[in-house]
């Protein structure tokens, strides 16, 4: 059975003003997300599952999703703030989404193979899918072994400003041990830092793997993320901003020893529009990969 691709998009439409806004920054007008669907049908996933919001389902099916059903089936989801374990409620002044792995469990029903998990705005590169969908085809029949693409810190950062990255701890066999947010990392004189306080900097090691939000698990995730949210909406249902995070749902079984994470290495540079002063750099990537031929143009036909 081949794995299963989950993209986050549930965000789309507040983080883009809208579907209609959403940007072509590819030769023929391809969105990055493009890319990414196009890299998982070559790297051998067979079904893509959107999580979405309900209010723009007619705009995403007719304008995103149509355009991937002749090369790959198509499932979507929905998260809305009120799917929540019974006997929880929203406040009425809640209107923070409830976060990236409250956005997982609406697969729930629709996933039952090994799947993969990415951010609908990020260019993960085909040797980062590549890597994935090899790991997640050898998972079938297992449990509790899951996994991370571990990018390179230095194929990560934005040549326009400081960037926030999950920075990851592994231990002797490769498999994650922490990951730790890290909310400002830039190059300064010459060095990869992250600022600390006030003015305090450290240097990372360039290949530092570091979390892009790349996961790969196996179905009995939902079970525990589920059980999980329940323990999560007691310590926090008041709390309007928060939200339940996947590197928390992670860093919970790992620490029970419920499940390891392997973290995978990958060549593949990481891009995206952290600053409205990266789209041009992302347009002359884009382009560059086409006309190397690494990618056709127009991308879908």
């Amino acid at each position: 059975m081949k794995p299963t691709l989950f993209v986050l998009a549930a965000g789309m439409g507040s983080r883009y003003g809208g579907l209609k806004q959403l940007d072509g920054l590819g030769p023929s007008g391809e969105t990055i997300m493009d890319y990414s669907i196009y890299d998982a049908v070559k790297s051998g996933f067979g079904k893509l599952v959107f999580v979405i919001r309900k209010s723009f389902e007619k705009e995403f099916v007719d304008k995103v999703a149509s355009k991937y059903n002749k090369h790959i089936p198509v499932e979507i989801v929905f998260q809305e703030l009120d799917n929540l374990p019974e006997g929880f409620t929203v406040s009425p002044d809640r209107v923070k989404p409830w976060g990236t792995n409250h956005a997982v469990l609406m697969g729930k029903d629709v996933i039952n193979e090994p799947f993969a998990v990415i951010n609908a705005d990020d260019f993960y590169g085909r040797d980062g899918f590549a890597t994935l969908a090899k790991f997640l085809t050898d998972l079938e029949g297992s449990r509790n072994h899951y996994c991370m693409v571990g990018y390179r810190l230095c194929n990560t950062l934005s040549e326009s400003g400081s960037v926030a990255r999950g920075v990851c701890a592994s231990d002797d066999k490769g498999f994650l041990t922490t990951v730790t947010e890290r909310t400002h990392i830039e190059r300064k004189d010459g060095k990869i830092q992250y600022k600390e306080g006030e003015n305090e900097w450290h240097e990372l090691e360039e290949n530092t793997p570091v979390s892009m939000n790349m996961w790969g698990f196996t179905p009995e995730y939902f079970q525990y993320s589920e059980d999980f949210f329940v323990d999560f909406l007691k310590k926090n249902q008041d709390n309007l901003k928060s939200e339940y995070f996947i590197p928390l749902m992670v860093d919970h079984l790992i620490k029970n020893k419920t499940a390891d994470v392997k973290i995978l290495d990958t060549t593949s540079k990481w891009f995206g529009v952290t600053y409205a002063e990266d789209r041009q750099s992302v347009v002359d990537k884009l382009q560059g990969l086409a006309d190397s031929g690494e990618y056709p143009t127009p991308l879908w036909k």
